[in-house]
């Protein structure tokens, strides 16, 4: 059981939906997004994902690709961000946090090296987009020996015969991504999320969480309210970007995360 396993479980039985937050670790500055990190706990976040900049985020929008420009200009690297975590795990030790990003960081590190730092550092999963079903014995199957859960996206793209595939080796839980595109573009329906949510929930057992396109607290309700929870990342980040303060932007991540837990 990981800290992500223990988090749907409680929830569970509190018989509430989770709200994930995405930010992007050292924007605008590392001091700032630490504080940020270490206090969306109390904002009322479930789940942490942390964004690992990267020079080239191809399934990135521009607002999370402007934030990672800024984390890299401002001396952002994967050991400044498992500082990051490791700050958070000063105060907090139960909150998950998943790494989510591209493999180039990952594999210039070293599989071995980067699972073992990540372990230590206290991040319990990943979300590597740019790594498919195919190549799970590259990341993938290494991470979950070591304890890591492995969180797999699926897409309005993702038909009966590739679900499977997209199941087989996923753990923690399935994002589900509510729009084709990129971050921060359109809007998710509850509407159509729904079916599609119900649809991957036939063939896994393992939580659905759903994000892009959720930017109000109304759209977190009602997201949250067809699947096991939801996530927003670029609406924060988007917050960040425009200068608000520390508080103003944990106090606007609680509105999303009573929104979900309204669900």
């Amino acid at each position: 059981m990981t800290r992500i396993d223990d988090t749907f479980a409680r929830l569970k039985s509190e018989g509430r939906k989770a709200f994930v937050a995405y930010v992007m670790a050292g924007d605008p500055d590392a001091p700032t997004a630490t504080e940020v990190v270490k206090g969306l706990p109390a904002a009322g976040v479930d789940i942490i994902e942390l964004g690992l900049p990267f020079t080239d985020p191809m399934a990135d929008g521009p607002t999370i690709q402007l934030a990672g420009q800024r984390a890299l200009e401002g001396g952002m690297t994967l050991d400044a961000t498992l500082d990051t975590v490791r700050a958070l795990r000063a105060e907090n030790t139960t909150t998950p946090v998943v790494l989510m990003g591209y493999y180039n960081p990952i594999y210039s590190r070293g599989v071995d090296t980067f699972l073992a730092q990540a372990k230590e550092a206290g991040v319990d999963g990943l979300i590597i987009v740019d790594l498919p079903p195919e190549e799970d014995e590259e990341l993938c199957l290494p991470a979950q020996a070591a304890g890591l859960n492995f969180i797999r996206l699926a897409t309005p793209t993702t038909d009966a015969k590739r679900l499977p595939k997209v199941l087989q080796n996923t753990s923690g839980f399935v994002y589900y991504v509510s729009i084709t595109g990129i971050t921060g573009s359109g809007s998710a329906s509850a509407d159509k999320v729904g079916p599609e949510v119900a649809r991957i929930k036939a063939s896994t057992d393992l939580p659905v969480i759903v994000g892009f396109g959720i930017k109000t607290p109304d759209a977190s309700r009602d997201i949250a309210a067809v699947a096991d929870g939801c996530v927003v990342g670029s609406a924060i980040v988007d917050r960040i970007a425009k200068g608000d303060s520390v508080a103003d932007v944990l106090a606007y991540v609680k509105t999303l995360a009573d929104g979900a837990h309204s669900a």
